[in-house]
């Protein structure tokens, strides 16, 4: 048997179609968009300002609890977009922008997989656009102008205790992770404990995703909440006199970007924030463009439904005015089996058994769905020791449980392998409506909030809030931040908040130890378990198979 070609390599050989055909077929005209080469193009806000809006139906991809390696949302989102497209159907996709820490650290090329990827793929896991460089120069440029206050000792005299900003770097490096700064010397500013977070964390990346235009934008950057005051007052971003800057280097990045499956089908690819520290999901504008041109958006939101899909439903789709019509939910036999009790180094090995015994997290997944009174499809997505009788497993459970199901094949043949789950998604769609309900009330306590979330969606018997907690929600309270939306920062490899815990637990206590307040990207963080906001790098990590020739030829990126 020949090897399957690796995912660069199905990349290299690809002919694009010059990235104003793709353009074209939107209905996007020269006009509309801001040439990066002949493959990549930047989107203008004004298409969704000018043009009458007249949403298409929009799906969200979404996963059971997944393995540490993920399990092919990207490549079920850019799949089904093709199958769709095969169909005869007008659609988009809308994605997240990769982030250099983990292509670097354990996924590599994080651009969809096999013969359902978006190309040019290099461009797109490299810099891309410079969306997260100026992502990082905003946030870094706040972090400056605080630390120069301190040191002028100007009229805000606030507490550098409790600054939370830190400085960020789009890069896995766990030694940036706390840090002192200002040693050397009275000129070199003055002494403090702080830290790095990886860009994709920073609330300007949160802000950046929900912005609807620049305005808004710089009233978020106002709003960003940095530490308080000697007498325990709010500090904001705006007292610092940089947030005007700020958008300012962010000019080129509020803007989609636009590029294309290996299929031809056009994909807006904006923003990345993780979804265990924020809320997983691309840009606002990048949905509401793709919803804008095309009659079906396809779209992702990151890691299981308990973390990205929740937060999709009750903080961006809130905030966008967004109806979704249909969840389309990910399975793997390898993540089942894992769910089953199987160790993570037997994963390859056949066992139905296993499978079947993983089968509740998928069943408390799909219940979870239903909470937010929408329909669900289901795809198994195939992987190469999958076999026949694992496989089987989960679509006759499915079956049982009245929920429609397809084994989807999109790694391995495109838009061809994913049509039949691209006609289940055409029936099982529902016309934008007033069905779709979210999970909780913003106006409720913020308590209540937390509490809902980890009952209903994580299924914990009881939620404990540590003194810090608890005075973090009376300040909340207090400043009259307790309106705002509920982002859980927590593990993902759980349904609880113990990375451990496989399967689908029940008994079990979730710890709320603080609570963080992002005002500029407008909702709050309680922070479960020991989530980190700088991730470290594996021992072996992907970099060490990455290298570029004479010629400029890349390898190595999956």
């Amino acid at each position: 048997m020949s090897k399957f070609p690796s995912d660069i390599e199905i990349a290299q050989a690809t002919k694009m179609l010059p990235i104003t055909e793709i353009a074209g077929k939107l209905n996007l005209t020269k006009d509309d968009i801001y040439l990066y080469g002949d493959h990549i193009a930047k989107v203008h806000g004004h298409i969704l300002r000018d043009r009458p809006y007249e949403p298409g139906r929009l799906v969200l991809v979404s996963a059971i609890t997944p393995t540490k390696a993920g399990e092919g949302k990207t490549t079920t989102t850019i799949g089904l977009s093709q199958g769709l497209a095969k169909l005869g159907q007008s659609v988009a996709c809308a994605l997240r922008e990769p982030s250099l820490g983990p292509i670097f650290g354990i996924k590599g090329g994080a651009a969809g997989g096999g013969y359902s990827q978006v190309v040019p793929m290099e461009d797109i896991n490299l810099h891309f656009t410079g969306d997260f460089a100026a992502i990082a120069a905003a946030n870094n440029l706040l972090a400056a102008a605080i630390d120069n206050h301190i040191y002028q000792r100007s009229s805000v005299s606030f507490d550098p205790r409790t600054v939370t900003w830190r400085r960020c770097v789009d890069m896995n490096d766990r030694a940036l992770r706390d840090c002192i700064i200002g040693l050397g010397g009275r000129k070199q500013g003055v002494p403090r404990e702080t830290g790095f977070i990886i860009t994709a964390a920073s609330e300007v990346m949160a802000v950046l995703c929900l912005a609807q235009d620049f305005n808004d934008l710089k009233h978020r950057f106002d709003n960003i909440f940095i530490g308080f005051t000697y007498d325990r007052k709010p500090v904001l971003a705006k007292e610092m006199g940089v947030t005007g800057a700020m958008a300012m280097l962010m000019k080129q990045a509020l803007r989609p970007n636009l590029v294309q499956t290996l299929e031809g089908v056009p994909a807006f690819i904006h923003g990345g924030p993780f979804a265990n520290i924020a809320h997983g999901c691309n840009s606002l504008l990048a949905t509401k463009m793709a919803l804008s041109t095309a009659d079906w958006a396809i779209t992702e939101a990151g890691f299981g439904f308990d973390l990205g899909a929740e937060k999709f439903f009750d903080i961006k789709c809130q905030y966008g005015k967004l109806c979704p019509s249909l969840v389309v939910l990910v399975a793997t036999c390898r993540a089942l089996k894992l769910h089953g009790g199987k160790s993570k180094k037997h994963l390859d090995e056949a066992d139905p058994e296993a499978v079947a015994k993983g089968l509740p997290n998928l069943e408390k997944h799909l219940e979870n769905i239903a909470k937010f009174n929408l329909p669900a499809v289901v795809c198994v997505n195939r992987f190469p020791q999958d076999t026949p009788e694992e496989l089987q497993v989960v679509l006759d459970r499915c079956a049982e449980l009245g929920v429609a199901a397809a084994v989807g094949e999109g790694f391995t043949r495109g838009g061809d392998g994913m049509r039949e789950l691209a006609q289940l998604v055409i029936d099982g769609a529902r016309d934008c409506s007033t069905e779709f309900k979210p999970l909780y009330d913003w106006e409720w306590s913020v308590e209540k909030k937390i509490e809902t979330i980890c009952g209903e969606i994580y299924g914990a018997e009881h939620v404990e809030f540590t003194s810090k907690a608890k005075r973090m929600m009376r300040r909340i309270k207090k400043f009259g931040y307790d309106k705002l939306p509920i982002c859980m920062a927590k593990t993902p490899t759980s349904l609880s908040d113990n990375p451990r815990l496989y399967g689908r637990p029940k008994d079990f206590i979730i710890t709320v130890r603080d609570i963080r307040i992002s005002a500029g990207s407008a909702f709050l963080v309680p922070l479960t378990g020991d989530v980190m906001l700088m991730p470290g790098l594996p021992k072996e990590p992907a970099a060490y198979k990455m290298n570029i020739d004479d010629e400029g030829n890349i390898s190595g990126l999956f």
